[in-house]
């Protein structure tokens, strides 16, 4: 295989190429969509350029979660973030993704994550 110099040097500078090529190419990703049935929205905990974040609840399991509601975008960009995080599950400071969700109705998608208790920074006493 030819090598491509990525710039990039030390232990991860041919990762991309050992892996096969599905492991990046989310054109044609199938999500394994749930329904948003086990789940209720509790608060709102803020809001970003694609998405709205809420603190919600498994109602099966009662184990609390947050809920990312995805706006409008790219079929792409939903495939990539949500490869991405299934891929790094487990992994060393990296939130958990415990479900993908798509709303019936509208096809709105949701990704559903553990919950962890914060501390605004403007709270903390430096």
């Amino acid at each position: 295989m030819e090598s491509i110099d990525s710039g990039f040097t030390g232990p991860y500078k041919y990762v991309c190429e050992e892996r096969p090529k599905d492991y990046s190419y989310y054109n044609k990703y199938d999500i394994a969509w749930n329904s948003m049935d086990n789940y209720q929205v509790q608060q709102k905990l803020g809001r970003g350029k694609y998405s709205e974040v809420f603190q919600g609840v498994n109602t099966f399991n009662n184990q609390p979660c947050v809920i990312k509601i995805l706006k409008p975008v790219r079929q792409e960009k939903i495939f990539r973030e949500t490869k991405i995080l299934q891929t790094l599950y487990g992994g060393p400071n990296i939130v958990k993704l415990f479900d993908v969700l798509r709303d019936q109705a509208t096809k709105t998608p949701c990704l559903v994550f553990e919950y962890i208790p914060n501390i605004e920074t403007k709270q903390l006493n430096y």
